[in-house]
């Protein structure tokens, strides 16, 4: 039977491989959204029946991005954001926060994804005293990403990195770690680090991600909090520090069962 239901418009060239579940478009699926296919929300609801705790997931990793962006355009003076693994655009993007709060914000998004690139002119709005861009790289090339970045953003002053629920697709451990290193390496002191990962200490979750590993998606390497704290190594962590997501200064309290995450905001001394 032929997919009518809502779903990402193509661009011809973009080649969108609709035949394998999406991880971005899973996730979007999951957050209530309407760029998504048939069998991505097969592989969603297969993934929420053996964790169901997935969607809740997804909606604080949500919040902790906007929180956490809210501290940096606002207390911590940012005015420029990479974020790198951009996926698809849904509500309070990383330009809409960061310029809601700082309009003359300078955000870069960055991605290698043809779905996201064929989303991207929703993504390239912005205030008039601030500038969105879209660049086409690939996170396994941190370097290449830099050079491509230097157009749009001023190096010698702070940035705001942001790895958001990006790195388990780096599946080999050193390579993780190498990129995390190189791209910190790039930035000047001042400039600060946001990222949160998911960890593997359900076994619940485990086994529902080897489940979806299982359909020839994009696999996502699930890594112990021990793994994940040490992407900030060198760095200084703002309060709380390394924390699962509700953790991460919530702005009302947070009830239900901490999510198996990790994640923090730190600054490069």
């Amino acid at each position: 039977m032929q997919d009518t239901t809502p779903g990402p418009v193509q661009d011809p060239a973009s080649k969108i491989n609709t035949s394998v579940p999406h991880s971005a478009r899973i996730w979007n699926y999951w957050l209530g959204g309407v760029d998504n296919y048939e069998v991505d929300r097969v592989a969603g609801d297969q993934y929420v029946a053996v964790f169901p705790e997935i969607v809740e997931l997804a909606r604080s990793s949500r919040y902790f991005l906007a929180r956490a962006i809210r501290f940096l355009a606002g207390e911590a003076g940012v005015r420029q954001f990479l974020d790198i693994g951009t996926g698809l655009p849904t509500v309070d993007n990383t330009h809409e926060v960061a310029q809601r709060v700082a309009p003359d914000a300078r955000i870069v998004y960055v991605d290698n994804d043809p779905l996201v690139l064929a989303h991207a002119r929703a993504l390239l709005t912005s205030t008039p005293e601030g500038t969105t861009t879209y660049i086409d790289a690939d996170l396994h090339r941190p370097e290449e990403v830099i050079e491509r970045v230097r157009p749009s953003l001023d190096l010698t002053r702070p940035v705001a990195l942001m790895l958001m629920g990006v790195m388990g697709h780096i599946v080999d451990d050193a390579e993780a770690r190498s990129i995390v290193r190189r791209l910190i390496a790039e930035l000047p002191s001042g400039s600060y680090f946001t990222l949160y990962d998911c960890t593997g200490d359900d076994p619940a979750f485990n086994k529902a991600q080897s489940g979806y590993d299982d359909t020839g998606a994009v696999p996502y390497r699930l890594r112990s909090p021990e793994f994940v704290s040490g992407y900030f190594e060198g760095l200084e962590p703002v309060e709380p520090g390394i924390v699962p997501l509700e953790r991460w200064r919530p702005e009302i309290a947070h009830t239900a069962k901490e999510s198996p995450s990790m994640c923090a905001v730190a600054r490069k001394p």
